[in-house]
């Protein structure tokens, strides 16, 4: 038996998101000997545990305990396990678990983030073998050794933590949408995601890179994470005219219902993709003129988490290419406070928690 004790910041109501978590014991789920226990060292705060802890995507089954950005070391190991061994640093992001059966369309393919049927989050989800998923803002977490992926030895767990979600949230449609050179790519809201997004445009060769947010103040940052060009929407009224039809890509990371999302499509050269990667908590978008998108092509689509093979992508690019994030590092007891801090944006750009007695 385990000498250790699951414990961590849990919610168990809506309110918990304005800093009403409580510290206490939850039983994680059924063990296999498919699975690896982890000493949770570090632990990014993602947009993601707030929507989560205020029922925002649905209702929530409290309690919960949030966090889906986990770095820490392996404690314990089942009989199957091939991929790890003990003492081996790893992370987990926003998926625990798919079917990973064989005939399966999506797992089969290297797809296991969009796997119909099985597909558990890092929280707030229910095995099948029985028990609930509960995540990194803990000193342990239990996962399926698939979803564990190995860290570079190069690279710090506080850097690689925020990456198991925010970063990988947009390395996928920059990648997957033909970022590099001789594009043009702009990049919606410059917080957590937004100011991965522009190093990772930066860094796979995008000629330009354009960061878009509502006021000036995030300028000089932007441009010191690589942008060439910054565009404040709320301070210039004729922007959708100076711009419109100059990029390739965009990558919208806000979850505002009330963008202006003709003007950012307004932005696209014609046959270019817009992909949105930020959800807002009723799941709804600004309706879009279908003229906007007859007139130029441009094609509109989603992306959201993506499957271990190219998490561990992104991280070998990132130690190659040197991309270091911008994140503060937040004691793991003092959660309830980082959060109202996240929610209230004063994160540049990334918090992550600190589980100091596991250090």
């Amino acid at each position: 038996m385990a000498n250790y004790k699951f414990e961590g910041w849990l919610g168990d109501k809506p309110e918990s998101a304005g800093g009403q978590m409580q510290w206490g014991a939850f039983e994680p789920k059924t063990w296999t000997e498919d699975d690896v226990d982890i000493k949770v060292t570090h632990c990014g705060i993602c947009g993601s545990d707030l929507h989560m802890l205020r029922s925002g995507w649905g209702p929530t089954d409290y309690p919960c305990c949030v966090g889906h950005e986990i770095v820490g070391t392996i404690v314990r190991v089942g009989k199957n396990v091939k991929q790890h061994k003990l003492g081996d640093r790893v992370g987990v992001g926003a998926q625990a678990r798919s079917c990973m059966q064989a005939d399966c369309p999506d797992c089969s393919v290297g797809q296991e983030s969009y796997c119909k049927r099985s597909n558990i989050h890092t929280y707030g989800s229910v095995f099948p073998e029985g028990g609930k998923s509960y995540g990194g803002y803990a000193d342990y977490h239990r996962v399926n050794q698939h979803f564990a992926i190995k860290i570079p030895d190069a690279m710090p767990s506080e850097h690689a933590a925020p990456m198991m979600c925010g970063g990988i949230t947009v390395y996928s449609p920059l990648k997957n949408h033909g970022c590099g050179p001789g594009k043009s790519v702009g990049i919606v809201g410059v917080g957590g995601l937004g100011h991965f997004a522009v190093m990772f445009a930066k860094a796979l060769g995008a000629d330009k890179v354009v960061g878009i947010s509502r006021r000036a103040a995030k300028r000089d940052d932007v441009l010191k994470l690589g942008a060439d060009e910054y565009i404040a929407t709320a301070d210039d009224n004729d922007w959708a005219q100076k711009h419109a039809g100059s990029l390739d890509l965009v990558v919208s990371t806000v979850s505002a219902t009330n963008m202006p999302m003709n003007e950012y499509l307004g932005l696209i050269k014609t046959g270019g993709t817009f992909v949105q990667v930020g959800a807002p908590d009723n799941g709804e978008l600004p309706p879009i003129n279908i003229f906007t998108l007859l007139v130029s092509a441009v094609k509109v689509t989603g992306s959201a988490i993506r499957p271990p093979a190219q998490i561990k992508e992104m991280l070998d690019f990132a130690v190659a290419k040197n991309i270091v994030p911008w994140v503060e590092k937040r004691p793991m007891a003092e959660a309830n406070k980082a959060i109202v801090d996240m929610e209230g944006g004063n994160a540049r750009y990334r918090y992550v928690l600190v589980n100091e007695k596991h250090l």
